[in-house]
């Protein structure tokens, strides 16, 4: 069983930048790929971004495209999301969250993902 932990949220100025971590363990995971979602009040879970744990192909959302960064860290089980120029509309709970069964493919589809952290608060101030 995998075990996910995040970190790295916080209050932001727009325009400002964080980086969030989510921590793995429990597991191997040289054919899976993680992926971030957020989630804002009232609105429905949306993908940000994915990587291949094994290769480290990304694949992004359009939220995150040309802002948003993902990576890993292979020794430290962990990945990454970089983010910059934030706007108050980025301001959400952010999951990472693991998919054991793809092979590593990359998808935006949440419904993929079979373990999930417990969510960070971004909130970024206008």
């Amino acid at each position: 069983q995998v075990q996910l932990v995040e970190s790295g949220g916080g209050l932001v100025q727009a325009g400002g930048s964080l980086r969030l971590s989510c921590a793995a363990s429990g597991r191997t995971f040289s054919s899976y790929s993680m992926g971030w979602f957020r989630q804002a009040p009232g609105k429905e879970r949306e993908f940000v971004a994915a990587i291949n744990w094994s290769d480290g192909r990304t694949y992004y959302g359009d939220s995150a495209k040309n802002r948003f960064t993902i990576s890993r860290n292979n020794a430290k089980n962990t990945v990454f999301l970089q983010m910059n120029s934030l706007k108050p509309e980025d301001t959400a709970v952010y999951y990472c969250a693991v998919r054991a069964n793809g092979g590593g493919g990359l998808t935006g589809f949440e419904g993929l993902y079979d373990t999930w952290g417990q969510g960070t608060q971004v909130t970024v101030s206008s």
